[in-house]
């Protein structure tokens, strides 16, 4: 299945640039990171799942990267890009090999079952 995303044909051409530029630091940041580490995690500040992703990977000896854009109070805007790009909803955004593969719980039944280590070669 494939997730809807607007067609670029369905957005006005004066504002096409608007949209590809909003926050693309952050994006910018996050797809070279995942670019270059095996696994990176990206989370904020307060939240327990971002922690919880890091528990894991440091429990079963998987070294990783954690990308941190502010908290609840702060960086919201910013977060949102990432949203907008990946499509997923939630942190923490769990990257390996440079798939997303979800969240903590996304990533604690990848853990269990032996496919992390599998995807990690």
């Amino acid at each position: 299945m494939t997730r809807p995303i607007l067609d670029e044909a369905r957005v006005h051409p004066a504002i096409r640039e608007r949209i590809a530029s909003h926050h693309r630091d952050i994006v910018d940041e996050v797809q070279a990171a995942v670019a270059a580490e095996p696994v990176v995690v990206v989370g904020m500040r307060g939240n327990p799942y971002p922690r919880r992703a890091r528990r894991l990977l440091d429990a079963a000896g998987i070294a990783y990267r954690y990308l941190e854009y502010g908290s609840y109070f702060d960086q919201w805007r910013r977060r949102n890009a990432l949203k907008m790009w990946t499509g997923w909803p939630t942190f923490p955004m769990v990257f390996v090999k440079g798939a997303l593969v979800g969240g903590a719980d996304d990533l604690k039944r990848l853990v269990d079952s032996g496919e992390l280590k599998r995807l990690l070669g």
